[in-house]
C-alpha cells in the first residue's frame, strides 16, 4: 500500500531501463494513489487494497500488448536486457506460456531460498525446467494464455496465487517455464512477517484443492499439507491461525473454473510434483 517507496522507485527505474523492447507501463496503487510519485507514467489508483492477484489483474486490463510482465515493488531487473531475453524465449519456444526467471538476493553472497526455485526438488538452481510452482515477483505470460486461464485468482488476496496460475496454464496445454539463465534481484525476507500469512496460506491451500483437483487428490492434497504444517510450525499462535484458515477453506466457496483434466494431474507428477504436495 505504498509503504516501500524507495524499493518501488528502484523497481520502476530498472524496468524503464530495459533495452531493445517496446512496452507500456502501468503502476498500480493497491489502496493508494501512485500518480504523485510517478507523474510521467500511467497509473491506476485502486481505492482499497484488493489483494495482490486482483491488483495484477486490474493492471493487466489497462495495457495492450501480446505479452504481460508483472513486477513486484521490491524486485529489480539488474540486467537491461531481461525483457528482451524473455521475449526472445517466448518467440522461439511457442509451447512456453509463462516464464519465471531465477531469483537472486540483492545482497552479495546471500544464499537463495529454496522456495524461489519452482519445483519440489530444488536440485541445481542454475538448471532450467518446467515450473510446478511459482515465485510471482517477476512473471511474464502470453496475453492469450493469461486470458485463456482467467488471470490471477482475485479471491486469493495473498498466497498461492502462483500455484493456481501454474496449474491452469498446464491444464490449458501451455508450459510454465523456469528460466534459470535469466535473473532478477529480490531481498530475502520472511513471508510470515505478514499477520495474515498463516491464515491465507492454509485457506488458499484448501481452495487450490477444491478448485482444481479431482478425488482423491482433492482430499489428499490438503491432508498432506495439514500433516506437514502440524510438524513444521512451532508457535501455537501461528499454528492456530493456520488451522483457522484451513477450516475457513473447507467451509467457504472456492469458486474456480472447474476441475483440471486427469492428464494435468499426471503431468504434474511427471514434472516432479504430484498434486499431493
Amino acid at each position: 500500500m505504498g509503504r516501500r517507496k524507495e524499493e518501488l522507485e528502484r523497481a520502476v527505474s530498472s524496468l524503464l531501463s530495459q533495452e531493445e523492447v517496446t512496452f507500456e507501463v502501468v503502476v498500480v496503487g493497491n489502496g493508494w494513489d501512485p500518480q504523485h510519485s510517478f507523474p510521467n507514467l500511467k497509473t491506476l489508483h485502486l481505492h482499497e487494497n484488493l489483494g495482490i492477484p486482483a491488483g495484477r489483474n486490474a493492471g493487466a486490463r489497462e495495457i495492450k500488448g501480446e505479452n504481460l510482465f508483472f513486477l513486484d515493488d521490491d524486485v529489480t531487473l539488474h540486467d537491461p536486457k531481461t525483457l528482451l531475453r524473455m521475449k526472445t524465449l517466448l518467440r522461439h519456444q511457442e509451447e512456453i506460456g509463462l516464464i519465471q526467471p531465477r531469483v537472486i538476493s540483492n545482497i552479495e553472497g546471500e544464499a537463495t531460498p529454496k522456495r524461489w526455485v519452482p519445483r519440489l526438488r530444488e536440485g541445481d538452481p542454475l538448471q532450467s525446467s518446467v515450473a510446478t510452482s511459482l515465485w510471482e515477483g517477476a512473471t511474464v505470460i502470453r496475453r492469450r494464455v493469461f486470458e485463456e486461464v482467467g488471470g490471477w485468482p482475485d479471491e486469493f488476496f495473498y498466497g498461492h496465487e502462483g500455484i493456481d496460475l501454474i496449474w491452469r496454464t498446464l491444464d490449458c496445454e501451455h508450459l510454465p517455464w523456469y528460466a534459470a539463465d535469466i535473473t532478477v534481484q529480490h531481498p530475502v525476507i520472511n513471508p510470515a512477517r505478514h499477520s495474515y500469512f498463516y491464515f491465507l496460506n492454509a485457506r488458499n491451500r484448501v481452495w487450490l484443492a477444491k478448485r482444481h483437483l479431482r478425488f482423491p487428490f482433492s482430499f489428499l492434497y490438503p491432508l498432506t499439507w495439514l500433516l506437514i504444517t502440524i510438524t513444521r510450525i512451532r508457535r501455537l499462535k501461528s499454528l492456530g491461525s493456520w488451522l483457522r484458515g484451513f477450516i475457513s477453506g473447507i467451509m467457504s466457496n472456492a469458486k474456480g473454473r472447474g476441475k483440471m483434466r486427469w492428464k494435468t494431474h499426471w503431468l504434474l507428477a511427471r514434472y516432479g510434483r504430484p498434486p499431493l504436495i
